[in-house]
């Protein structure tokens, strides 16, 4: 999954983004355990997704570009009050897409960081249509306010 995530965000080529390997996957399980989340089969992962919660102060810098995804990563510290959650990314295997998987997952997980954080806000970055499509079916399920950084 880490493979496809490289490839799809084309993370080696875009210093803004985080690049996901086993340090950065520590440190979001340390923010919360319910940051990555994955619905597998016997043959392995098929949906893989990543939240991070943070304040809605290193939310509207992020959205007002004035700080890069691995900056926002870096500023959120563990152990704080949460109050925003950034949809950071979701992958489905073709062969399991537009089955509601990235959707469910993501909820999940909101809903488990919001039994000891205040999560109000939610905001993404997208990289095309069924990006946009799954943050605004997350946002009016949960009835929470949705922001965006434009590419």
């Amino acid at each position: 999954m880490i493979r496809l995530a490289e490839t799809f965000f084309d993370v080696k080529n875009d210093p803004e983004q985080i690049q996901v390997n086993e340090h950065v996957l520590g440190r979001l399980k340390r923010i919360h355990p319910a940051c990555i989340s994955q619905k597998s089969t016997r043959k392995g992962p098929i949906a893989w997704m990543l939240i991070i919660p943070t304040s809605h102060r290193l939310m509207q810098l992020f959205i007002d570009k004035k700080i890069s995804e691995r900056e926002l990563l870096r500023r959120t510290h563990v152990g704080k009050k949460y109050d925003a959650a950034y949809l950071c990314s979701a992958l489905v295997l073709p062969e399991y897409r537009r089955k509601g998987l990235a959707k469910r997952l993501m909820i999940q997980s909101i809903q488990s960081i919001q039994k000891k954080h205040p999560v109000q806000y939610l905001f993404y970055w997208s990289f095309g249509v069924a990006g946009e499509r799954l943050a605004h079916a997350i946002a009016d399920k949960l009835q929470l306010p949705l922001s965006k950084r434009a590419k």
